[in-house]
């Protein structure tokens, strides 16, 4: 078990490691998941675990959620990372493993970043996991169906995480600002719109959104006796201007409706830059395909039925890639149609 040295610091972590959520009651996000009475909630609940592969992007709380398992299973937890793990070091763990289930004593082994294993590493692990020795939890950022060896993954059940929602992340930091663990001891003065630059600027990753925040701290304006965090400061942390665009308001309406404005003219360059505008702002690259498929047969129909074929190709390639890789798709998409002959006969 890893203990905390007398001489260490504890405001010398980073932020995120600081505030990680310690019960299920204090985790951000996943609620088809560990919402009271969904599925993992259960399992955890009554004390069922068994092996399973976390799938997701980084900083929705894979870690995390395995951390907390462990704690309510009252199980020993031991995380290493498959990007400096050997075959060695697996065997040496499941030794260990072992012993414990002699006393008495479960063992989750957590492996981060599964998916580098190799099919040899991942095979070490087959035998302990079909005895019980140990409950796997792995975490990957990659489809486990192509990375993960179908021995392996036919004895874990998958999970799938999503990145999380803004206001979840605003909740992350509101109570970053109030938490002894946090900022609570300073005052520090930031307005509900800087708030949510960081939030959008996040792209659904906790522990970006937190690093950003403490950044924006580490380099806001003293004034008296407070910390000012300005719009121009979290612009410098985040590198990017913010836009003004809200995904739920009359602004989010707005800017979709220039693109299909543009793409009707056939103004590339103007369909482009609203495309990019939306991207640049958080928008979900799904809900701009699914409108592009639309528009596909509404506005150009049978004056170019290939077009159809290229926006549900370009939802696809959003749907398997997701950003910031499917942003070129969506612009190949976005200038076919705009170039396209159009006709609403069909509609």
């Amino acid at each position: 078990m890893e203990q905390t040295s007398l001489f260490q610091n504890q405001s010398q972590e980073p932020l995120a490691s600081r505030l990680r959520p310690q019960t299920l009651s204090d985790y951000v996000g996943q609620k088809h998941l560990i919402g009271q009475g969904k599925i993992l909630w259960q399992l955890i609940e009554h004390d069922q675990i068994s092996s399973m592969i976390f799938w997701g992007p980084p900083g929705v709380g894979k870690t995390t959620l395995a951390r907390i398992i462990a704690n309510c299973t009252q199980s020993e937890f031991i995380d290493f990372s498959a990007v400096t793990s050997g075959i060695k070091d697996i065997k040496a763990v499941m030794k260990q493993a072992q012993e414990k289930q002699m006393m008495g004593i479960r063992t989750i082994v957590f492996v981060d970043e599964i998916h580098r294993f190799n099919k040899a590493q991942q095979d070490a692990f087959l035998p302990y996991v079909e005895r019980g020795s140990i409950i796997l939890i792995g975490a990957t950022t990659e489809n486990p169906s192509f990375e993960i060896n179908s021995a392996l993954l036919s004895r874990c059940k998958v999970f799938v995480l999503h990145g999380l929602e803004i206001e979840d992340i605003l909740d992350l930091l509101k109570h970053a600002l109030s938490s002894e663990q946090g900022f609570g001891n300073e005052n520090i003065e930031i307005e509900e719109n800087g708030l949510y630059m960081i939030a959008s600027f996040s792209n659904g990753d906790a522990r970006m959104a937190l690093n950003t925040l403490e950044m924006a701290v580490l380099n806001g304006e003293q004034q008296e006796n407070k910390i000012v965090i300005s719009q121009k400061i979290i612009e410098e942390c985040t590198n990017r201007k913010s836009f003004l665009y809200d995904k739920k308001g009359e602004e989010h309406y707005n800017i979709i409706s220039a693109l299909h404005k543009s793409m009707r003219n056939s103004d590339v360059d103007a369909a482009i830059y609203w495309l990019a505008r939306m991207l640049e702002a958080g928008e979900d690259p799904l809900y701009i395909a699914r409108r592009l498929v639309r528009f596909a047969s509404e506005d150009i129909g049978m004056a170019d039925s290939r077009a159809l074929e290229i926006a549900i190709a370009g939802y696809q390639a959003c749907h398997f890639l997701g950003v910031p890789e499917c942003n070129v798709h969506l612009t190949h998409v976005v200038t076919y149609l705009s170039l396209s002959v159009k006709s609403n006969a069909l509609y």
